[in-house]
This record gives C-alpha cells, sequence and structure tokens, in this order.
C-alpha cells in the first residue's frame, strides 16, 4: 500500500490527555487483524459533553443512542466508547440493543448513569457487534484506564488509516496553571461535510457549561470538518464528540480558548484528507474576494471536488484548464476576464488569459506534495478555503477490495 503524506509526516503525538481524563483499549475481536479494536475515553466526574453527528438517514444504532443520551442529560457525560470493525449500521433491532448493552456495561463499571454513556462504531455497514465479547472486555478498560492512553485509542479506532491522529493545543488559565485541548481522530475515506466517516474526539480540562461547549465545538467543526472532502459520500457514523473535565478551571481568555478549538480541529482535518485513501498529495484551494461568502464556498468545493482537477493533482500534471472549467460551473457571482488563478504563488491564469511560464514552475508546484490552488474572484471581500487530496487508483483499489 502506498504512504500517504500523513503517514510519511510521522507526527508526534500528544503523550497525555488533559487532566481529569484517562483512556484505554483492548482487542474484542470485533476486526480481524492484529491490534485493539474497542477503545474508551473516561472522566473522572460527570462534565459537560458535545456532539456532531452525521446526517446521513440511516444514522447507526449508536448515533441514535448517544443523540438521546445527550438530550436526556441536558449535555453531561463521563465516558466514549467506540468500537472499530463493525459501524453496526443497518443492523435492526439487534442493533439498537447491541449499542444500549455496551452503554449499559461501561455505565456499570463506571458507576454512572447509562445516559451519561455516549458510544460509536466505526467499519463495516450490516454486521453485528460480537457483544458478548464487548461485555467481557469493557470493565477491563475500566480497570486499566490511564491518562497516557492518547495513542493506543487512536490506533484503536483506526480503519483503513494509514498512522493515527492526534494534536494538542495549550494555554493559561485563569489561575496562572495550564489548560489543554486534545484531539483524536480517525477518517481516511468517505470523507465529506455533514459529517464523513471520521470519528473525532476534542478533550479539554477548561471549565466550561455544556451550551458553551456545544457552541465551541459547532463553531470550530465549521471551519474545518465541514471544509473537507475525500470522496464525496458521508457515513452513517460519523461523529464528533468533546467532553469538558473543568480540572484545570476557566480559561484566561476565551478568545484563546476558542483559537485552541478552532486549531485542535482543523488540525486533525489535515490530517484526514493527508491520509485520504490512496493519497499522495494534499489540495488545499482557497478562494479570495468573492461577492459572498456562499460564493466563496460554493467555488472551493466545486473545484475540490472535480476529478478532472484531483485526477490532474494524482499526476503532477499542470493542467490549469481544468481548473477554471470547475469554476466556470458555479453558480458565483464573477467575471471571467478578472479573475487570477495561482498554484502555490505561481500564477497560472490572469485577466482572461494564461501567464506564460518558460521555466515550467507550474509542473514544479504541481508536483508539489502539498498544492494550494489561489482563486481571486476580483468580485467582494468574501473569503473560503477547502481541503481535500488528489484522486489515484489506490483509491479505487482499497474501495474495491474493502470487505474482501
Amino acid at each position: 500500500m502506498m504512504q500517504t503524506p500523513h503517514h510519511r509526516a510521522k507526527l508526534r503525538l500528544p503523550s497525555n490527555l488533559p487532566r481529569g481524563f484517562s483512556a484505554a483499549t483492548s482487542k474484542a475481536g470485533i476486526r480481524s487483524g492484529a491490534g485493539d479494536d474497542l477503545a474508551m475515553i473516561a472522566s473522572d466526574r460527570s462534565c459537560p459533553a458535545a456532539a456532531v453527528f452525521t446526517k446521513n438517514r440511516f444514522a447507526a444504532a449508536p448515533i441514535r443512542l448517544s443523540r438521546r443520551h445527550l438530550a436526556s442529560s441536558g449535555g453531561i457525560a463521563r465516558a466514549i466508547l467506540i468500537n472499530a470493525g463493525c459501524a453496526n449500521a443497518a443492523t435492526g433491532e439487534r442493533g439498537d440493543r447491541d449499542a444500549a448493552s455496551s452503554a449499559a456495561c461501561l455505565a456499570t463499571a463506571l458507576d454512572c448513569p447509562i445516559e451519561e454513556v455516549l458510544v460509536n462504531s466505526t467499519g463495516v455497514i450490516g454486521q453485528h457487534l460480537p457483544i458478548d465479547a464487548m461485555h467481557a472486555g469493557i470493565p477491563k478498560l475500566v480497570a486499566k484506564a490511564l491518562p497516557t492512553g492518547i495513542e493506543s485509542v487512536a490506533r484503536a479506532i483506526m480503519t483503513t488509516d494509514s498512522a493515527p491522529k492526534a494534536v494538542e493545543c495549550r494555554l493559561a488559565a485563569e489561575d496562572g496553571s495550564e489548560i489543554r485541548v486534545v484531539g483524536i481522530a480517525k477518517g481516511s475515506g468517505m470523507i465529506h461535510p455533514d459529517m464523513a466517516t471520521m470519528i473525532g474526539i476534542v478533550l479539554t480540562d477548561a471549565r466550561l457549561s455544556p451550551d458553551q461547549l456545544d457552541q465551541l465545538l459547532r463553531r470550530s467543526i465549521e471551519k474545518s470538518f465541514h471544509r473537507i472532502s475525500v470522496d464525496g459520500d458521508t457515513s452513517t457514523n460519523d461523529s464528533v464528540f468533546t467532553m469538558a473535565s473543568g480540572a484545570a478551571g476557566k480559561a484566561a481568555d476565551q478568545a484563546l480558548l476558542e483559537a485552541a478549538f478552532d486549531e485542535v480541529c482543523l488540525s486533525l482535518a489535515r490530517m484526514i484528507v493527508a491520509d485520504g485513501e490512496g493519497a499522495s498529495r494534499v489540495l488545499e484551494v482557497k478562494v479570495v474576494n468573492a461577492a459572498s461568502q456562499a460564493d466563496a464556498r460554493e467555488v472551493a468545493e466545486t473545484i475540490a471536488r472535480s476529478l478532472l482537477v484531483r485526477t490532474a493533482v494524482a499526476g503532477g500534471d499542470p493542467n490549469w484548464g481544468r481548473i477554471i472549467a470547475a469554476l466556470g460551473r458555479t453558480q458565483a457571482t464573477f467575471d471571467p476576464d478578472q479573475i487570477r488563478v495561482e498554484a502555490n504563488l505561481i500564477p497560472l491564469f490572469d485577466q482572461g488569459s494564461p501567464i506564460e511560464d518558460p521555466t515550467d514552475s507550474a509542473a514544479e508546484a504541481f508536483s508539489a506534495e502539498r498544492i494550494l490552488i489561489g482563486i481571486d474572484l476580483a468580485a467582494g471581500m468574501a473569503s473560503e478555503t477547502y481541503l481535500t487530496c488528489d484522486l489515484t487508483a489506490e483509491y479505487v483499489r482499497i474501495n474495491a477490495e474493502y470487505t474482501t
């Protein structure tokens, strides 16, 4: 299997969870092969929690259960339980029972209300969980949970990911101590806004109310996970969870806490597209001077989702004609004779004409591992950025053989 840009980056993962949290993983036989496939993150106290879930109408049993739990608890949770290898989606009444019984098992082990346990699954749709094996493993997770379990959780929830994904930001607390925001995610295929085949977990030891935490998460997601695409598909199990233990107290500056959430979510989003199934290059489309925010997003998303643009990027082909063709089929307001197109700051098209390129600078830009396509619409003040990756033959191979 080819290495993705994320795999090649060999990023250093955070070593500890924020104060008040611990984690553990185990092998429950949910998926074949080596490695743990069951993960738990727990707080040492009931604390504010929030989540954003898939809009897919076939939302999996654990998604539906977690939605109900957050609603009935008023945004309070104690733990998150995630398994990999089986999505527990489109599994009927048995799937609902399995999701509920796994939550009940963990609630018993933690001695907390069942509504304070959030659950999710990732893997193949239409298969049932080995619930007896999970029941046997869940109490062991509680017994061995440690604050150092970040990498084990990041690995246990992987499916077609090539490497684990985790990041942290630090800021000052009101009393002069330190607040941490730590994010963990999985995802590399079926990635698209609202949501994608991804699971994200953002943890902080800042003191926040459930409403404050919910607002923080939603504003950060809008700038990050809702601005990425690998293949235009969304899944039955997509979700981003957040919990705030409060163990470090209130942030000295709320704006810095918001910025930390933004940075963690955006960093995880970048890791996901850099680990897109079969990806060899990362593509970022930045649109500036659009007439409206809606225009900016439409242009950025249309270009980023163009199969012809993405295959050109895969081949290192500076075929910028595909970029302006994609731009031209949008409904955005612009004058074709006023726009400017660049790749890694190399001008390609300006004022209705191609830019002469005697040194093949464009070819060099398109052969880079990370390519920034800049579009100046010269129509207003709005801007937007969208993230994706190239589309290679390896993507087809991975998905042609996924269940076989």
